[in-house]
């Protein structure tokens, strides 16, 4: 019987749960438990080398795009091994390799790493299976934290034909580009990956069971860019797969619900990603569950004591900025038991970086209305301020919701270039409860600036005489 090694900290995940150990905790024994790289899913197969490699898209589709501007120009070849290289080999891998290497080594001697699968087998018990056949650990602590993240989703019909298929995980290491790519999904990563592949040349066929793509955004958002995908895409909107199958000439096809049948020599499976809650065995230990994803109440706590969990596992934001900022209120917590901090959840933005850009935060139009707001609704045209002119913009706009009465900003929502960027003016109004009525006011705008589309949809905004 093998004997269980105790700790006062299990930590399981090395996305934002790798940043917990400080130097508030170095008096503590630390368990770490990692059972593939460490960095978690930004590192590796998200945020980071999603966005350089949209970065080499966005110089592709600007090339071909130049023609607009009086600059002719072509794109000549893509070097994907030498983009890959670029991403992974110059940046992801080593920093992924040295920050294990860091917990592993004499620099944290109170950290003690467990590469392997960890599932719970009791009440702050963890067990530790591994790859290389060595028997399974079992580790204790008072205190665990779980940040295991979350996993792509693969529908039924898609996993049990045997087809193969790509995932975020790991479409971004395919040895060579294909010529054609289905993508299936029509959320964040399937409208980043549509414009990655897109852009470096590959015929894209996005399918989506909604007519809407991103269509938990704001409407005025969904519509306009599922316009301008299908001016760029292959779409098959409104469509579900009935059956797939591999061709002769080892091209999947899928058949959809209307009859209709698409082919590529590759499939990109984007229709979302699954917490890792259920894999962890969280009954063992008494921890609630809600599906797949381990319930926290608002500090983080799980319903098991001293266990707490953060990230994807548990937040109803998958994002990466959230888990950070979970992430340093559950070390709040943990240092401060009788001073709780709530998990940060207010004012939540996000972006996708696709073609064009989006990003928001805040309500909706109909979210607003519907929690009784007041509203007065303003949307800019990109391509009516002085940089939109500059940029030949004919789509981008920005739509702001706020309160007539009050001047508070309910929901900001971009759509067009630097949209990622320029969200922030807004998130920074909104997180600190900016009037609208003097906001566009109070300070400079530098002209002609892209930020004036901005300053233009505050102005634009009605509001109730005083």
């Amino acid at each position: 019987m093998t004997q269980p090694q105790h700790f006062d900290l299990i930590i399981l995940g090395t996305g934002s749960g790798n940043s917990i150990p400080g130097p508030d905790f170095d008096d503590k024994s630390i368990a770490i438990v990692e059972k593939g790289r460490f960095g978690g899913t930004c590192l590796n197969v998200g945020c980071i080398p999603t966005k350089m490699l949209v970065k080499a898209a966005d110089a592709a589709v600007a090339v071909r795009e130049a023609s607009q501007l009086g600059v002719h120009a072509s794109v000549d070849s893509i070097d994907w091994p030498s983009i890959q290289q670029r991403i992974f080999g110059d940046r992801i891998d080593p920093i992924a390799q040295s920050g294990e290497a860091y917990r592993r080594g004499d620099e944290t001697p109170n950290i003690t790493v467990f590469g392997g699968t960890g599932r719970f087998t009791g009440t702050k018990e963890v067990t530790v299976s591994f790859d290389d056949g060595r028997d399974d650990a079992v580790i204790t602590a008072e205190t665990i934290v779980i940040a295991t993240g979350a996993h792509p989703q693969i529908l039924d019909v898609i996993a049990d034909s045997g087809v193969p298929y790509e995932t975020n995980e790991t479409v971004m290491r395919m040895p060579e580009l294909p010529q054609s790519m289905i993508v299936l999904g029509g959320g964040f990563i399937a409208c980043e990956f549509a414009h990655v592949f897109s852009g470096l040349g590959v015929e894209v066929t996005v399918i989506n069971r909604s007519e809407r793509l991103l269509k938990k955004l704001d409407r005025d958002i969904s519509d306009a860019f599922t316009s301008i995908a299908q001016r760029q895409w292959n779409t098959k909107l409104g469509r579900t797969v009935d059956a797939a199958k591999v061709l002769d000439n080892g091209e999947v096809e899928l058949r959809l619900d209307d009859g209709s049948t698409v082919q590529a020599e590759t499939l990109l499976v984007a229709t979302g990603r699954t917490p890792n809650g259920a894999n962890l065995d969280p009954e063992q230990a008494g921890i609630a569950t809600d599906g797949p994803r381990i319930v926290v109440d608002e500090f983080g706590r799980t319903s098991a004591d001293g266990v707490w969990a953060l990230g994807d596992v548990s937040s109803p934001y998958q994002l990466k900025h959230v888990a950070n900022a979970e992430t340093r209120a559950v070390v709040h917590n943990l240092r401060h038991p009788d001073d709780l901090q709530p998990m940060p959840h207010d004012a939540v933005p996000a972006a996708v970086f696709t073609h064009p850009e989006i990003a928001w935060v805040g309500m909706t139009e109909q979210q607003a209305v519907e929690a009784g707001y007041d509203t007065t609704v303003f949307t800019q045209q990109v391509g009516d301020v002085a940089y939109g002119w500059a940029l030949e913009d004919s789509t981008g706009m920005v739509k702001l919701i706020a309160d007539r009465n009050t001047g508070k900003l309910l929901g900001a929502h971009i759509l067009g270039p630097q949209a990622s960027t320029l969200i922030h003016e807004l998130i920074i109004a909104m997180a600190h409860g900016l009037d609208m009525r003097t906001f566009a006011r109070d300070s400079y705008w530098v002209h002609p600036a892209l930020s004036e589309v901005v300053e233009n949809a505050v102005l634009g905004l009605d509001f109730a005489e005083a």
